[in-house]
């Protein structure tokens, strides 16, 4: 018997696929030990726009991470896409 999952991104929200990374929301440098499930591009739009520093400090406070005007625009953005759409990420 098969079990399945429904996973979806931390930070979009969208559901995941085949194309899945886990992420530390406080990083693992700062003593981060919990992880999250999240797309590729999404994890890369995390760490585009905060340091490991900036992510210590905001926690795993995912209200703080979306309100982020880069992040915002970029939620917008990728909430159409397919689970495994991927393009570069442009900082």
């Amino acid at each position: 018997m098969s079990e399945t999952f429904d996973l979806a991104c931390w930070l979009c929200e969208r559901p995941l696929e085949t194309r899945i990374q886990w992420h530390h929301p406080i990083p693992k440098s700062k003593k981060g030990r919990v992880t999250v499930p999240i797309h590729p591009i999404c994890h890369k739009a995390i760490h585009a726009n905060f340091t490991n520093g900036e992510l210590a400090r905001m926690g795993a406070d995912l209200g703080v991470i979306r309100a982020h005007p880069e992040i915002a625009k970029f939620i917008r953005w990728i909430s159409s896409k397919p689970p495994d759409f991927h393009a570069p990420t442009r900082k």
